[in-house]
């Protein structure tokens, strides 16, 4: 690696195929990059995220960088499963330990019959009611209705290492139908230091449909986003929604022709929450 032309990976990150899920650009080895080449790369990758690996002191320890083409952001779950996956790709799968803004994430790398899975271990999560005000500006810059609210969920801010304001779609049609303003939100996004619109539709008990707007980072949608899954699970529990342990289904990126399936584990015992998902080399 030099630090005019570091060597990118791309993954494809909750899929089984390069064209499904969320593509992802990795850098195994970022030393020697300064954040405005970190950003410049990210930029020119022109995925959601791009994550620039540095080795830790520590054995099978990284320090980790997830840049937008516009910004940094202080976690990101869908590098992190691609990062893990391009490692084991080259060593062998295992135990990584990731350390990131958020904290120490720490991943498990498997081989299955769908080809390598990792499962990350999120930072602890929080939950926080979100003001009546806010909920209404936000519900006006997706061009959503109250009445299109699933009363059974109610909006709240999930943090699992990235804040996500989590709104319910009362049906499958409104998640589908998604233009927004963009310039908006974003400034109503950066204004509550927030990365992502966790927006969801519950299918079954533990199966639900999930759309993620992503203006902050220059991106219109987010195809899968295991941060956000990550507080989503959180946000579940806190409400009382579903019962640890337990694993849920989240299905993102149908409505972008990119699908992608991510798995939330619940333990009982532990209040981080689980993400998992395969991962590809995109060629």
């Amino acid at each position: 690696m030099t630090d005019d032309a570091p060597e990118i990976l791309r993954y494809a990150a909750f899929a089984i195929r390069p064209e499904g899920g969320n593509p992802a650009g990795v850098v195994l080895d970022a030393t020697g990059l300064t954040e405005e080449r970190m950003l410049a790369v990210a930029a020119e990758v022109g995925y959601s995220e791009t994550a620039f690996l540095t080795p830790g002191d520590a054995r099978d320890t990284y320090r980790v960088r997830y840049f937008s083409p516009l910004t940094e952001v202080p976690f990101c779950g869908h590098a992190t499963v691609a990062s893990a996956v391009a490692l084991a790709d080259r060593i062998g799968p295992g135990r990584f330990v990731f350390s990131t803004a958020a904290g120490d994430v720490p991943v498990e790398v498997e081989r299955g019959a769908d080809g390598l899975r990792a499962t990350l271990t999120s930072v602890e999560p929080k939950v926080e009611e979100v003001p009546a005000a806010d909920v209404e500006e936000a519900l006006a810059l997706l061009g959503w209705a109250a009445a299109d609210l699933d009363p059974a969920f109610p909006p709240r801010i999930g943090y699992a290492g990235a804040r996500h304001l989590v709104l319910a779609a009362g049906t499958r049609a409104r998640l589908a139908r998604l233009d927004y303003d963009f310039d908006g939100l974003a400034a109503f996004m950066r204004a509550r230091d927030l990365v992502t619109l966790q927006l969801v539709w519950r299918e079954a008990a533990e199966v639900f449909h999930v759309r993620d707007p992503f203006p902050v980072g220059g991106v219109v949608e987010d195809p899968a986003t295991g941060a956000a899954a990550a507080a989503f699970g959180a946000y579940l529990r806190e409400l009382g929604a579903v019962t640890a342990p337990t694993v849920l289904t989240l299905h993102q990126g149908e409505d972008l022709g990119r699908p992608g399936v991510l798995r939330v584990e619940l333990r009982a015992e532990d209040s981080r929450v689980r993400v998992s998902g395969t991962a590809v080399a995109i060629p």
